[in-house]
């Protein structure tokens, strides 16, 4: 088995760690009595809840299945997963640039995001690429 999966892992779970604490940072005025911006009607916010939930399941799921799969098929999907994502994070970032004031904290934790991202896609295409049979011959010493 490569050290793949074991990167992947690693940049999902710092992915997760920093959408968590981009999370944070935004609900972080309320601890300190200050107002945070609607920009949705407050009294029906489940569809924005299962939309983040939606948004939090795939990078899960894609933790452990990179530990206990190597399929092609997965490894081909798994990428477009990450291609999706980064798209979605780049999206975020130049929108919070219309928020008014820029909350450059926000947009400094949105940058290493869309980085973590573009490491996911570089570490994704090279195992959707590696060569399971050459891993395997030198595991029997061919």
């Amino acid at each position: 088995m490569t050290v793949y999966p074991n990167q992947i892992t690693a940049l999902w779970t710092a992915f997760l760690l920093a959408l968590l604490f981009h999370t944070d940072l935004g609900l972080m005025p309320l601890f300190h009595g200050q107002s945070i911006a609607h920009s949705h009607d407050p009294q029906d916010i489940s569809w924005i809840l299962w939309l983040m939930l939606l948004f939090f399941v795939p990078p899960l799921c894609a933790i452990f299945m990179s530990t206990f799969t190597d399929s092609k098929s997965y490894r081909i999907g798994h990428f477009w997963l990450t291609v999706i994502y980064s798209f979605l994070n780049l999206a975020h970032l130049i929108a919070d640039f219309s928020v008014t004031p820029i909350a450059w904290y926000q947009i400094a934790l949105m940058t290493i995001l869309v980085t973590i991202g573009i490491l996911l896609n570089l570490v994704a295409y090279r195992w959707m690429k590696h060569d399971r049979s050459l891993n395997r011959s030198n595991l029997i010493g061919l």
